[in-house]
């Protein structure tokens, strides 16, 4: 038998809720640019936030690990007006962590979302030694048109 150990597979979720409603991003690019202007990778529909308000960064730890760093103000390190809050405190720069809440602006706020679950490989279709084994039991035999 073939010993398949797990994967871990990770995932990193930005969900943002703003004035028109509620969206779940899933984060793999290294850089997000976030803000209400058109250019922004991260789209804030609110007045209250600024054009390009923060960016968020994918960083890798020695053990190969992602994690995102977020930063106000966007690419050229230029900060926001009003600055953001993470978990309640105002903050220019943050590394990430499951759950934190970060609010740009009055009703604009994004949860971050850290999941790590383990993926199975699966054997291919064609694999010439998958073997269906069949218990007795579970075949009727046809019994005698005779009787």
């Amino acid at each position: 038998m073939i010993d398949q150990s797990a994967l871990p597979q990770r995932e990193h979720f930005f969900v943002v809720e703003d004035d028109k409603g509620r969206q779940q991003i899933l984060l793999t690019e290294l850089t997000y640019s976030i803000g209400r202007g058109p250019d922004c990778d991260i789209r804030l529909r609110s007045q209250f936030v600024s054009r390009h308000h923060a960016t968020l960064y994918r960083k890798f730890r020695e053990s190969g690990e992602s994690y995102y760093e977020i930063v106000d103000g966007d690419l050229d390190g230029k900060a926001s007006v009003n600055g953001m809050l993470v978990n309640g405190r105002k903050l220019s720069t943050r590394q990430l962590k499951h759950g934190d809440k970060v609010v740009f602006g009055p009703q604009v706020f994004a949860i971050y979302h850290y999941k790590q679950h383990d993926h199975f490989p699966t054997m291919p279709f064609n694999d010439p030694f998958d073997i269906t084994l069949i218990d007795p039991s579970m075949v009727q035999e046809e019994e005698d048109a005779g009787e």
